[in-house]
């Protein structure tokens, strides 16, 4: 494993990080979840990533993470961990558990320390901007988090670039920097690079990428179509049928050539197509396997890209 600065702090992230969003649910298998997540931890991939509403049901992954923590992380092995949670989507009913208020915020994460029995976690997001909230009110919840000790830094998740600038400079006012920002960010999914990756440079804040692969888009699943069982086959899922056009999986057949002439796989290419850029200290992926983690983390064995090959692949997908 690599590690990469994370914006200008202290702080090293693995290249690539592990999501928790699937597969670590109480729907789940518990055990395939504790394999994923000890071979990740052999592997050198410190930084494990949560949320309060991960599952389902919600609060289930953290719960589950806190069971593989007290199995296999006893001693001071959490202190070689990077764990993260945020809040600010629907957690509990009522008009206290949802978006990002000091009250929702702040009783939010005690119940993420609670389930994964820890002290603290390492970096806790605002997960959305919150339009009828005051931005100061949000950021000031972060910075108590920290100050409390409840929280070693925070961050900031799914704010475009305007609401960015706003909440970095008044953390950096209250005195607690932003570390990081969890953005969207893909092959297929590229507004990141309209002006939110040059601020974060700017700021000196760190850049994760979430959903590198399109919801599984950007891996051969799809070279012939829509398969059963995957996540465009559920009609509850977060890939809608309606993305996976033909003209897309064109798109998908000729990047996977590419893919193939560099001795990868597709989904391994979108990966370290990801990390040519210093300004992404990390790829945050998610995995249904041991096989699968593996396939992915293979992708640091080649990083580099010819002009030819960049050329060749913003041609396709324009």
């Amino acid at each position: 494993m690599k590690y990469n600065r994370c914006g200008k702090s202290g702080l090293l992230l693995p290249q690539i990080s592990l999501g928790l969003w699937h597969n670590f649910g109480s729907v789940d298998s518990f055990e395939n979840a504790e394999s994923i997540a000890k071979e990740a931890f052999d592997k050198g991939i410190t930084h494990f990533d949560l949320a309060n509403n991960y599952g389902p049901v919600p609060g289930s992954a953290e719960t589950n993470f806190g069971k593989i923590l007290k199995n296999n992380f006893q001693g001071n092995l959490r202190d070689q961990m990077v764990i993260s949670t945020k809040a600010g989507y629907t957690m509990w009913e009522g008009p206290y558990g949802d978006w990002g208020s000091r009250k929702y915020l702040l009783s939010s994460l005690d119940q993420s320390l609670k389930r994964m029995n820890i002290d603290y976690v390492d970096i806790f997001y605002s997960h959305r901007f919150d339009p009828e909230t005051p931005l100061e009110e949000t950021m000031m919840a972060l910075d108590h988090a920290v100050r409390s000790g409840k929280a070693l830094y925070a961050g900031i998740s799914n704010y475009n670039t305007e609401q960015t600038r706003e909440a970095t400079t008044i953390l950096k006012q209250l005195g607690t920097p932003c570390l990081i920002h969890q953005e969207k960010y893909s092959m297929f999914v590229r507004k990141a690079e309209e002006g939110l990756l040059d601020l974060l440079e700017e700021k000196g804040v760190g850049c994760i990428a979430f959903s590198p692969l399109a919801q599984g888009l950007l891996t051969d699943k799809y070279l012939n179509g829509i398969p059963e069982n995957s996540r465009a086959s559920n009609p509850n899922g977060h890939l809608k049928t309606d993305e996976v056009t033909e003209g897309r999986i064109q798109k998908i057949i000729a990047l996977n050539a590419i893919a193939q002439e560099r001795r990868q796989s597709l989904a391994q290419m979108a990966l370290a197509w990801l990390l040519k850029d210093n300004r992404v200290s990390s790829v945050l992926i998610g995995a249904s396997s041991v096989g699968q983690l593996n396939n992915n983390i293979d992708s640091l064995k080649n990083l580099v890209f010819s002009e030819d090959e960049l050329l060749a692949i913003e041609t396709i997908l324009e």
